[in-house]
């Protein structure tokens, strides 16, 4: 299933933070930096009010409007196989996006590092949990353990890296091209382009970037230049690879090797700057990429 639902509720933190930090008087500062600013309990407990009061509506207007059929017995469905798992990579990436976002929101109460640091990935992993839940009780879908997983594995990703490095080292990241097979089932996969980017799993691709400079930090390799491997799928028009097959098309797996750009490792005085490069580093930039499957190797002089 489409990772719609939670990617809403990433996208709605999204604009919580970059407001927060527009309207900061203090210097932004990144997820890796210390914080000394006393901390602001009053503020931190209307922070955790806010954001329930926010997630149990968008929680209840889901319940409304996304389900079509009326919620029935809890059930669940084991759906690990379908959509050659970018779904689950999705779930992933919105996690982690999550964590890494709510943990702004956090440091600007002034707690510690740390208390940042776990706020954030117990939010990651909890602001999806409730919509697998009501997954549950739902006759279309069914609670997915595979996608509560990957909803842990997100915040796994990011704690482990500073629990490892004291630092980010990899970012999970997103591109999307258009492509055709939506229109062969709109439904499926979106019948518009603002649906396509988050219904049709063929133009999705999941990226993992890291610079060489950090774990080689004598190398002399710029420290924003990064290596990139992404992931994508083609020829998938159903959740299940029979049901594509039986449809005419041969789905498979891609792979691609390119470039990227670590924007928070640009030096600038600008807070807004910071802010922006903080935002964009959930997005792979476009750039040439070589991409390996079954179909063999190919090299893409622009991909995105």
């Amino acid at each position: 299933m489409p990772d719609m639902k939670g990617f809403g509720v990433f996208c709605l933190i999204f604009l919580m933070v970059f407001r927060a930090n527009a309207e900061s008087m203090e210097t932004l500062q990144t997820a890796d930096s210390t914080i000394v600013a006393r901390p602001n309990y009053r503020k931190l407990h209307a922070m955790f009010a806010a954001q329930s009061v926010l997630y149990a509506g968008s929680l209840y207007a889901l319940s409304k409007t996304w389900y079509k059929n009326p919620l029935t017995r809890f059930s669940i469905a084991d759906d690990t196989h379908e959509w050659l798992q970018i779904d689950k990579v999705g779930h992933l990436y919105t996690s982690y996006q999550i964590s890494r976002h709510t943990v702004e929101l956090y440091k600007k109460t002034g707690i510690s590092k740390k208390q940042a640091l776990i706020y954030g990935a117990i939010s990651g992993f909890f602001f999806q949990t409730p919509i697998e839940l009501l997954d549950g009780f739902s006759p279309d879908y069914g609670f997915s353990p595979g996608d509560v997983v990957a909803n842990l594995a997100g915040p796994a990703l990011y704690l482990g890296q500073y629990a490892f490095w004291d630092e980010v080292r990899i970012h999970p990241k997103f591109s999307f091209p258009y492509t055709p097979l939506a229109s062969v089932r709109p439904e499926l996969l979106g019948s518009n382009y603002s649906e396509r980017w988050l219904k049709d799993y063929n133009g999705q691709t999941y990226w993992f970037s890291a610079s060489p400079r950090s774990f080689a930090p004598s190398s002399g390799w710029p420290a924003w230049l990064c290596l990139s491997v992404g992931y994508g799928i083609q020829d998938m028009v159903a959740g299940e690879t029979g049901k594509s097959v039986a449809l005419g098309y041969s789905p498979y797996r891609q792979y691609y090797l390119s470039v990227d750009i670590d924007f928070t490792k640009i030096k600038t005085h600008s807070k807004f700057v910071r802010t922006v490069a903080f935002m964009l580093n959930t997005l792979k930039i476009p750039a040439p990429a070589v991409s390996f499957s079954r179909k063999g190797v190919a090299f893409r002089p622009f991909y995105f």
